[in-house]
């Protein structure tokens, strides 16, 4: 290792340090700190690169030292700068590790560096003017590996990402066949073919595997190589937000293409000689949508675009592969998967009814997965029924997509009403959104009057017949009886969701028991404003549009309803007037899908909403509460995500207790601007679950917090700058969970834990700074589970030993991105 090598990592870390400065806020000090030092350091390397002289054995030793630590420091930026901006835990890692060395440059700069200075000063070989172009080649040069470096970083990520979520669906079996491998193999040779760029098309009816190929096109090991990595993957859907849409893939490929701030990507300013890159555009309905996303990202030069729809764009897309039904061998194999969890019929069944059933299906992958999945374990009249319904419609085609639904709907005829019901509901919520458990939960138990452990068992038998999908990881979590439902997650096949549609909207506007806006439009339905003489029958309303004004809104009279779902994409929303006609409003649904947080008017809504007992809020600046709310004393669950709440959370005179007298459940998610909470918290005698997670702001709980006496469930998760809990909390009589993980700054555990008498489970993974534990864990005599780091769990395995029925769990670290796929 030579002084031309400690040159080149010095400049390059440079630059990467600059990268960590404008995206990673909690090593920004430390970057700063580190990139001072190595500027100043970086003209003395340069003098001795470019002196000529042949350095004795000491002065080598020492800048191959140097070099090391430099090269230390270029790996930590680089990961730094891979990590996502939420994963507070690691980005503390890398600061604290980043001001070693940091420290241990300021050391060799005072100690070492002047004694290399005076060597060289006599021996300089080189005018300046060589120099600093030979420099500036170097920087040129060093600064197309960084982004080559970036890119396959952040396309690794992406790819990385796609699996980590769930998204391939565990759907191989749709590749495996012999006609959709073929599709596969020649859509893979279009994307590698040697010429610039060009755009390739997939195109099929709704559920016949299109963007699952699509998805394993992107794992492919040849395609990932040839695109370097540097494959993007964005569902457009029906009614996009474009201008959301832009954002974010433009920042997505800019952050591995070049440096500085992106707004638009300039034809002269990418060489021609830069990997190229893969844009996956999924679910694409209309031609002017792919256009205008076509505009930005065909300004890359060598970029290749995969475009998946349902529809052919034969005037915008260079070739377009339709894929075919499946054949019978194939379409066999799926069903039996899905029926007999094996892939092929048994032998104590009748095959001849299996394969009437199946050709019934007309070898559509996602009629068959459903029906399959329908049919598991029943009775062989079950299956006669079956086959005599499916024969009533006819076959399935891009032209028949209505009668696929009819085909599908025989499936829902087996479910229990309750079921059928939860179903239908969950057309409700957007297209390709995930749905969070907490907002699904909370309106099946709200309209049909189920308990907790009541609708999971549904979510159960509705993933067990295919019609509902959690997320990768989310059944295991959703069976604990401790786990937050705003943290998991559920997806719907947007054909299934149109099936839950077509059965709910057979009848009249008015007369529908779920009023539902399929898409996002700019203003409500025609429908709806044809029937507003009339009363509304719907139990839900469902509304999704862009930014609403007053006079966008016009009068409807709902007595019926106690679900209200508010989607939308703007930075301002009047609420709309009809919601004081709504006397039985019961749980309230507002997410906004723009950029930034949203503001909310015609606040005075609220004093209309007496039998109110769930209210989402998702992305919204929350208002001062005692200057808009009245008490709503019968509000029971509130979550706050993504919000802005330092207006409303903020001050000793935010009166919790008059405002929400009977609340139990609060959570407050991913709200980076919560610095502590209002000291009346602690007098919410009612409140059960304290959820506060991922708020990176949060400096301290309120010190009577050990005055909640019915608090059962405790979590200050990925709050990384809380760095003490309020000795109070020992008096929690009631608390059975505690979880603090990922809380990397809490030095300890409360002394008095040990009253805890009715805690069974601690969870504080990823609590680097707590390394003991209090003498009086040994009376925590409830306490079963402990999930812990494998540093504290030789401690808690030997207070275990006094305890009956513990366990000790030492996780890996693991951080959750699911919330970055929307």
């Amino acid at each position: 290792m030579d002084t031309f090598f400690a040159g080149e990592i010095a400049t390059e870390l440079v630059k990467e340090l600059y990268q960590v400065i404008k995206r990673v806020a909690l090593c920004r000090a430390s970057a700063k700190q580190l990139k001072h030092s190595v500027e100043e350091l970086l003209p003395t390397i340069q003098e001795i690169k470019y002196s000529g002289n042949e350095l004795p054995q000491l002065r080598q030793r020492q800048l191959d030292e140097l070099s090391e630590k430099l090269n230390m420091g270029l790996d930590l930026a680089k990961k730094a700068v891979a990590l996502s901006r939420w994963n507070a835990y690691k980005s503390l890692q890398y600061a604290r590790k980043m001001e070693k060395i940091e420290r241990w440059v300021t050391r060799f700069m005072v100690r070492i560096m002047p004694a290399h200075v005076a060597a060289d000063v006599h021996h300089a070989r080189y005018e300046t003017r060589t120099g600093l172009e030979d420099v500036k080649a170097g920087l040129e040069g060093i600064g197309r590996a960084v982004g080559r470096i970036e890119g396959r970083l952040a396309g690794a990520a992406v790819v990385e990402m796609m699996e980590g979520l769930g998204l391939d669906g565990g759907d191989e079996w749709v590749v495996e066949g012999t006609v959709t491998r073929g599709v596969k193999e020649r859509v893979k040779e279009m994307l590698m073919a040697a010429e610039g760029g060009g755009v390739v098309g997939i195109c099929g009816m709704g559920g016949c595997g299109k963007t699952t190929i699509a998805r394993a096109i992107c794992r492919d090991s040849d395609v990932r190589e040839h695109f370097d990595n540097q494959i993007f993957f964005e569902t457009v859907s029906q009614s996009p937000n474009l201008a959301q849409l832009e954002q974010v893939l433009s920042q997505k490929i800019m952050s591995t293409r070049t440096m500085g701030t992106f707004n638009w990507i300039p034809q002269s300013g990418m060489k021609n000689n830069e990997c190229p890159i893969l844009v996956v555009l999924d679910d694409v309905w209309s031609l002017n949508h792919f256009f205008q996303l076509k505009e930005l990202v065909s300004r890359i030069p060598g970029c290749k675009i995969l475009v998946i729809s349902r529809f052919k764009f034969p005037n915008a897309i260079d070739t377009t592969y339709e894929l075919p039904t499946l054949g019978e061998e194939e379409a066999l194999s799926i069903f039996c998967h899905n029926a007999f969890s094996q892939n092929s019929i048994p032998p104590d069944i009748d095959k001849k009814l299996v394969m009437q059933v199946v050709t019934e299906c007309k070898g559509h992958p996602l009629a068959l997965k459903v029906i399959g999945a329908s049919l598991k374990g029943q009775l062989p009249r079950v299956w006669a029924s079956y086959k005599v319904k499916l024969s009533r419609g006819e076959s399935i085609s891009e032209f028949h997509e209505e009668k696929l639904l009819k085909q599908m709907a025989v499936t829902l005829e087996s479910l229990k009403p309750e079921v059928r019901e939860c179903f239908l509901d969950l057309g409700s919520f957007p297209e390709d959104k995930k749905i969070p458990l907490d907002v699904l939960f909370g309106l099946w138990m709200e309209i049909h009057g189920l308990e907790e452990v009541e609708a999971f068992d549904v979510l159960v038998e509705l993933c067990n017949k295919n019609l509902v999908t959690m997320v990768e990881d989310a059944q295991r979590r959703a069976g604990d009886i401790y786990s937050s439902c705003s943290e998991i997650s559920v997806t719907q096949h947007d054909c299934l969701r149109d099936l839950a549609l077509y059965m709910s909207n057979r009848e009249p506007a008015n007369q529908r028991r779920r009023l539902i806006m399929p898409r996002r439009e700019n203003g409500l339905p025609k429908d709806w404003e044809r029937g507003a003489d009339h009363p509304f029958e719907a139990t839900v309303v469902s509304v999704h549009t862009g930014e609403m004004k007053e006079s966008d809104w016009f009068h409807m009279d709902f007595p019926k309803a106690e679900v209200l779902i508010l989607n939308f994409s703007s930075s301002e929303y009047f609420l709309p007037p009809f919601i004081a006609s709504m006397s039985k409003l019961k749980s309230l649904v507002i997410n906004n899908h723009g950029t930034s947080s949203a503001r909310l008017h015609n606040l005075s809504v609220f004093t209309s909403m007496n039998g109110l007992r769930s209210l989402w809020l998702e992305k919204i600046t929350v208002p001062p509460m005692p200057r808009t709310t009245i008490p709503l004393k019968h509000l029971r669950r509130i979550s706050l995500v993504l919000c802005e709440v330092n207006e409303s959370l903020q001050g000793s005179k935010v009166n919790l207790q008059a405002l929400f007298p009977q609340l139990v459940d609060l959570n407050v998610d991913h709200c980076i601007d919560l610095s502590g909470l209002p000291p009346s918290i602690c007098r919410l005698g009612c409140l059960e679950n304290l959820s506060i997670t991922n708020c990176h702001d949060l400096q301290e709980l309120p010190n009577q917090l050990g005055d909640l006496n019915s608090l059962r469930i405790l979590s200050v998760s990925a709050c990384p700058c809380l760095d003490r809990l309020p000795q109070s909390i020992s008096r929690l009589s009631q608390l059975k969970y505690l979880d603090i993980s990922q809380c990397v700054n809490l030095p300890d555990l409360p002394k008095g834990l040990g009253q805890m008498a009715s805690l069974e489970k601690i969870d504080m993974r990823e609590c680097s700074e707590i390394r003991s534990l209090p003498s009086s864990v040994i009376s925590l005599r409830s306490l079963g589970h402990v999930v812990c780091d494998e540093d504290m769990a030789f401690l808690w395995k030997e207070v275990g030993k006094a305890m009956a029925e513990f366990r000790v769990e030492v996780v890996k670290e693991c951080f959750s991105v699911d919330w970055l796929n929307e």
